[in-house]
Parts: structure tokens; sequence; C-alpha cells
């Protein structure tokens, strides 16, 4: 049974920082797509960053993020990381891993995902 696991979400100020790590078990995704997405209250859940496996790892991000987070990923730990800085009150979300087995194209649709974790919760206070 494949399980992902967010953690490292909490309260920080405007122009904090915070990292988020998701941990995978049941199966690795070392050849595969990872991705962070967010979901804040009344609004569909939107791509955050992705990194995906070809040939070597690289790394998307959605232009309102870009800049201020950084996803990287621990093969040996299985786990996936979103380091997150020069935080704004509209980075206040649920925030999501989700895992797929196998390189895709579309990592920033929900859709290409087969598996997902549970969400943390991270709030920006201004």
């Amino acid at each position: 049974q494949v399980q992902l696991v967010e953690s490292g979400g909490g309260l920080v100020q405007a122009g904090g920082s915070l990292r988020l790590s998701c941990v995978a078990s049941g199966r690795t995704f070392s050849s595969g797509t990872m991705g962070w997405f967010r979901q804040a209250p009344g609004k569909e859940r939107e791509f955050v960053a992705a990194i995906r496996w070809s040939g070597g790892y690289s790394t998307y991000y959605a232009d309102s993020v870009k800049g201020r987070f950084t996803i990287s990923r621990d093969n040996a730990k299985n786990t996936v990381y979103l380091q997150m800085s020069s935080l704004k009150p509209e980075d206040t979300a649920i925030y999501y891993c989700a895992a797929r087995q196998y390189y895709s194209i579309t990592y920033y649709n929900t859709n290409t995902y087969d598996y997902w974790g549970q969400g943390t919760q991270v709030t920006v206070s201004s």
C-alpha cells in the first residue's frame, strides 16, 4: 500500500520560511514525477512545484512561487521537500504532496498523479 505523508507545515510570519517534507512508503518514485500542490479555502487545488526524472532530475515551478520555493528530493529516504522562503499571506493553504511512478509531461495537472498525501496546513500571517 502506497502512502505519502507530509509534515512541516505551521504558522509563520510574512517573510519567513518553512520546509515541507513528504515521505513515500510502499513504492519508490525515484524515476517518476513528484509534485506539490496547494489549496486555499474556496479555491481549486493548484500546482506549486514538481520534480521529475528524464535522464536527470528537472524541476518546475508555478510563476507565483518561482524564486521563493525550491523542490528537491532524497531518493535514499524516498522523500521530497519543498523549501519555502519569503512567504506571503497569499501562500496560506493546505499543501499536498503527489506522486506518479512514471514520467509525465503534464506535471502541473492534478489528474496526472496516482497518489496523494493528506495535506499539511501552512498559514502565513501578515
